[in-house]
């Protein structure tokens, strides 16, 4: 049904005066005279007419209209941040209409942001509780060591060096959470530095590589390039915050991989890039979990990435770190088969 308009609604109010002023004067001189002046009656009601026509429309734009004017422009300045008056757009017809319109509005836009703290909230309660689950354990771990030792353990020489070795263990972990913890937060705030460098990407990866063998060779998986590179791969960026990259993502292709597996690395050229792919055959992840992958404390396996000794955050930070570069990365994975992280960083 179309809506009225103001001035439509004033007239159809008068009409209905004059009618029924128009009424009552003739029952008055039909009742008081016996003679009716028609032309007087019309007189009469026709001035009724025009003096609550002009009546009513004093009272709606002094009392109520010019009021909702005021309230759109104030609307509208808050939704614009203008406190100019000489801003405001036209607003002297359909008052109404846009009162409603910017309402209607306002109240979406502040609904799609409650919505939004929501997301925030449970997003903060998570961090929270991530955060003190990933300390608790080291330090129940250190605390019941401890009290072993202080029960008379210390003067036992079956477990004293052990135990103080299992609280060094921990100390480090919780250090290595505090770390990583600071490292993410100034890379989310953009307060950690990129110094961009040229460098030989080739020889970082195989620096990285040679420092994680024993660690592969536990599990006996073999890190490995996929073809012979017989030149250097140039590229611009951080070399030690690429090298974190590196070592983040090799660590957790020798964590997930399987026994007697390996770990496979690629490079190709990209015109203005050098794409990089680091490929296991591991067991794979599931489809609905890679678009979490890279959040803060986010496992797949809770429990047995707890076990690894993991922080949850080395894939945040490897992403913030790409990103930093004005690059990007990605993953592909298939439950059984493997996983392939890939990341791009500008040809020097």
């Amino acid at each position: 049904m179309k809506k009225l308009s103001p001035g439509t609604i004033v007239f159809i109010t008068s009409i209905s005066i004059y009618l029924l002023v128009g009424a009552y004067s003739i029952i008055f001189q039909h009742l008081f005279f016996a003679d009716i002046d028609w032309g007087f009656s019309f007189l009469i009601s026709a001035s009724c007419f025009i003096l609550s026509y002009l009546l009513l429309r004093f009272m709606l734009k002094t009392f109520i209209h010019d009021r909702i004017k005021l309230i759109y422009k104030s609307i509208h300045n808050l939704k614009t941040g203008s406190t100019n008056e000489k801003n405001n757009v036209n607003i002297d017809e359909d008052v109404f209409q846009n009162v409603n319109k910017e309402v209607e509005e306002w109240a979406d836009y502040n609904r799609n942001e409650i919505e939004q703290l929501k997301k925030l909230e449970i997003y903060r309660r998570e961090f929270v509780g991530n955060v003190s689950h990933e300390l608790k354990t080291p330090i129940f771990a250190i605390q019941g060591y401890v009290l072993t030792l202080l029960d008379g353990g210390l003067e036992d020489d079956t477990i004293n060096r052990n135990y103080l070795q299992r609280t060094a263990s921990n100390v480090d972990r919780m250090i290595h959470i505090v770390e990583d913890l600071e490292s993410i937060s100034q890379l989310e705030a953009g307060e950690l530095t990129i110094y961009p460098e040229k460098f030989d990407l080739l020889a970082l990866a195989q620096e990285v590589i040679h420092s994680l063998e024993i660690k592969a060779e536990k599990k006996e998986i073999k890190l490995l390039f996929k073809e012979e590179y017989d030149n250097p791969i140039r590229v611009v960026g951080d070399k030690e915050k690429v090298r974190q990259v590196f070592t983040n993502l090799i660590v957790n292709s020798i964590k997930y991989g399987k026994q007697g597996g390996e770990t496979e690395l690629r490079f190709y050229d990209m015109d203005e890039n050098i794409l990089t792919e680091i490929s296991d055959n591991g067991i794979g992840i599931a489809k609905h979990h890679l678009p979490r992958l890279f959040e803060r404390f986010y496992r797949v396996d809770k429990s047995r990435a707890r076990d690894q000794g993991g922080t949850g955050l080395g894939l945040a930070i490897v992403k913030h770190i790409i990103e930093a570069h004005s690059q990007t990365i990605n993953v592909r994975s298939a439950e059984g088969v493997g996983s392939t992280f890939s990341f791009t960083l500008k040809k020097a």
